[in-house]
């Protein structure tokens, strides 16, 4: 089941299921459950329901928002593909490091990411994000899949120099329309296993980054079971995993993001999510 969030022709917000070139709006017909993650949260959700005679529209005719609007967490995950560790001359940790986004930091698949005045250092990073659709405390490893709704594209959009302001990381990953997120969430049993499922990031149709899902050091159970720890996982929580090597600030030469550059975070049994760039106005 693919499932999104968008604003129907009427300029309505909703969320529906995608079935091939057409969505099918969910949230019309179930007038109780206003968004996504509300529906998440449902029996019908947990049914699979798709009410006959719900308004259909064509995915050309619908407004990508991002998965989950409003997500009352998204903690993302750094340094956790290997290369990526060795790229920056850090050295693994016992620990996933861990930051968070605000909501507001995010945009939909085909709107513009925006590359802030403050800086020429913006650049990609080609994630997988998890959402929530059981909520937990203290999550067991062997059942942490069980509280997984679906699966998403990320694009965790860095700002180098104002991330490195300090040891804190929270400024350059949160600058207003930087964190892509889309173009749906999949079910888990869309996706197949890890080590055949590859993130691949783009660059103006440069291949930028490949890794396989497998790659992680600290697994999506892992993730949920330490993060659990800590905090309630709650229905519509967003976890993005972290990305692999090949960022721009670490290539030579860099290749940072400017405005009129296109990149894509591709998942295989997920989608492809594509953001534009634009410069701050």
């Amino acid at each position: 089941m693919k499932l999104m969030s968008f604003r129907n022709k009427k300029g309505g917000s909703t969320y529906g299921v995608v079935d091939g070139d057409r969505v099918i709006d969910l949230g019309a017909a179930f007038r109780d459950l206003p968004d996504l993650k509300s529906f998440l949260g449902s029996n019908k959700f947990a049914n699979r329901e798709v009410p006959r005679g719900a308004p259909v529209y064509l995915l050309s005719e619908a407004t990508y928002l991002p998965v989950i609007q409003h997500p009352g967490k998204i903690i993302c995950v750094g340094l956790n593909y290997r290369e990526h560790v060795q790229e920056t001359g850090r050295t693994d940790s016992e620990y996933p490091a861990l930051f968070l986004r605000t909501s507001v930091s995010q945009i939909a698949h085909k709107q513009a990411l925006i590359k802030p005045k403050q800086s020429d250092q913006f650049d990609y990073e080609g994630e997988l994000a998890l959402v929530i659709g059981k909520p937990g405390r203290h999550i067991a490893h062997q059942s942490a899949l069980d509280h997984v709704a679906g699966y998403a594209c990320y694009n965790d959009g860095s700002v180098r120099d104002w991330q490195r302001h300090t040891h804190q990381w929270t400024p350059g990953k949160n600058f207003d329309g930087t964190g892509g997120f889309g173009p749906w969430m999949v079910t888990p049993d869309e996706i197949g296993e890890r080590s055949a499922t590859f993130l691949v990031t783009r660059v103006n149709d440069l291949e930028v980054q490949r890794a396989s899902l497998a790659q992680m050091i600290f697994s999506i159970e892992d993730l949920i079971t330490y993060i659990s720890g800590f905090t309630q996982l709650e229905v519509g929580d967003v976890i993005v995993t972290g990305t692999p090597g090949g960022v721009g600030d670490r290539r030579n030469p860099k290749l940072y993001l400017k405005p009129g550059d296109r990149v894509t975070v591709e998942i295989d049994g997920i989608g492809l999510l594509e953001n534009s760039v634009v410069a701050e106005a």
